[in-house]
């Protein structure tokens, strides 16, 4: 059988305890390529570019005449 606390905890104890279960928002910047906000330490989702250089290939929109 596990053991069972022998009186009830204080709310105030439990969220003292659980302060630091958060989800923290990451860090936003600036895109130095197209100055969009990207992530820090991310690929910039808009031109593809990171740390100066093109990191990935981004799929162009196709013009319709």
């Amino acid at each position: 059988m596990a053991p069972l606390p022998k009186r009830k905890y204080p709310k105030a104890r439990q969220h003292a305890r659980r302060s630091h279960h958060r989800v923290l928002m990451g860090k936003v910047v600036e895109c130095t390529h197209c100055h969009s906000p990207r992530l820090a330490h991310h690929v910039c989702k808009t031109c593809g570019w990171y740390r100066g250089r093109q990191a990935i290939a981004l799929k162009q929109p196709e013009l319709q005449s």
